[in-house]
């Protein structure tokens, strides 16, 4: 797995309450797309614990800053490994992404800065190149243009 997908990047190590609860090299997940069992999460009180964690760091010093350090540490020990296929990382940071592994995929996500609704970044910056245009079509092909909120966004 890549190293940004490890707990360290997320979590200050150098704090003593992550340190003592948590593995460095744990690997994070995408929080983009999740399956939730509903009766274990009431059960294990996942809700408590991440109001914990939340409590714990509002001096900044445990994580700094984003949605993603707190859910990891609520979930760490409760989670399963999916197939790749149910979720296809990558489309908004890399361009090597084979496109057939996801037409067959259950969730694609567009985790990274380089969305494909960023349309109108590109119009008021040509040079800049911000959505990966290979990868547009799988998003697309599920978005109704002529919606009033997508007209009011200028998304198109």
């Amino acid at each position: 797995m890549e190293t940004f997908h490890r707990f360290h990047t997320y979590l200050n190590f150098s704090h003593p309450l992550v340190k003592a609860h948590f593995d460095p090299d744990a690997c994070g997940w995408a929080f983009g797309m999740n399956v939730f069992d509903l009766v274990e999460w009431r059960r294990r009180n996942v809700t408590g614990i991440y109001h914990y964690w939340q409590e714990r760091n509002v001096d900044r010093t445990l994580w700094k800053l984003g949605t993603l350090p707190p859910g990891l540490l609520s979930f760490y020990g409760l989670t399963n490994v999916l197939s790749p296929q149910w979720h296809m990382l990558g489309l908004g940071y890399d361009e090597s992404k084979d496109l057939k592994a996801f037409r067959d995929g259950a969730v694609v996500h567009y985790n990274g800065n380089r969305k494909p609704w960023m349309k109108i970044a590109i119009e008021k910056k040509p040079w800049m190149k911000i959505a990966i245009e290979k990868y547009k079509g799988l998003w697309e092909k599920y978005v109704d243009y002529s919606h009033p909120l997508l007209q009011q966004c200028n998304v198109h």
